[in-house]
């Protein structure tokens, strides 16, 4: 088998339940097979998606390299040491694409500042696949990442949103923790103008799959969708 040229190869996993053959390239099994380093957010559900991958994979042969929310400033460097001496390295994320809204970022930056190839694969990107769904301006679009929890900071935050969707004609993403999407919800229908479209875009690739654009004032009138504790981002534009 060919060996694989040193570089950090950016893979992207499935979106909850979706299958492998479905989601992603063959070309992205023929990098994973070939990898024995790591950098994961989980160690656990590192080992499970290569797993689906390939189920002859040999887990205990590999190194992981945990890099997530809760590492510390170094983490990054000590996660890249596979490829100082020599070796190719693979970047997972948990869940869609590495790097993007993702801790893996940080060990992305500093493969450019040491001076080793960076390689991103093809795979889902909830963030994209939610601005081609919501039928929202998609040659400019900003994503703000989670919103403040405290009920006037994000109240002010989605006003700020909603007046640069509607002054620069830029769609606004946003997500929430899953348990809390519904008081997000509210909290938008709550604040925004009643032209302003919103978008939700949840459980994207996966069972349930829900994407619905529609006005403030029309989501005022519907019932509220099913999309408690589901993944989800918000998408506000201009009426």
């Amino acid at each position: 088998m060919e060996t694989l040229a040193k570089a950090l190869y950016l893979i992207p996993v499935t979106l909850g339940d979706s299958g492998t053959e479905r989601m992603l390239p063959p070309y992205n099994r023929e990098v994973i097979v070939r990898l024995r380093h790591f950098i994961v957010e989980d160690i656990r559900s590192a080992r499970r998606f290569l797993k689906l991958v390939d189920k002859d994979i040999d887990i205990d042969a590999l190194t992981f390299s945990e890099l997530n929310e809760h590492s510390d400033a170094a983490a990054a460097g000590r996660c890249l040491e596979p490829l100082r001496q020599g070796n190719p390295v693979g970047l997972l994320s948990e869940a869609g694409c590495p790097a993007v809204a993702d801790p893996g970022a940080a060990a992305v930056a500093l493969a450019h500042a040491q001076g080793f190839p960076v390689v991103p694969l093809v795979g889902p990107s909830s963030i994209i696949m939610a601005v081609m769904g919501s039928g929202f301006n998609g040659q400019s679009f900003a994503f703000n990442g989670y919103l403040p929890v405290k009920d006037g900071e994000r109240a002010a935050k989605l006003r700020q949103l909603e007046r640069r969707a509607w002054a620069e004609d830029q769609t606004q993403l946003f997500i929430e923790a899953p348990y809390r999407n519904l008081k997000m919800l509210e909290t938008v229908l709550s604040v925004c103008r009643k032209d302003t479209r919103l978008c939700i875009a949840a459980s994207i690739t996966c069972g349930g799959e829900f994407i619905r654009t529609h006005s403030v004032a029309e989501w005022q009138k519907m019932p509220r969708p099913d999309i408690h504790k589901v993944p989800a981002i918000f998408l506000l534009y201009r009426g």
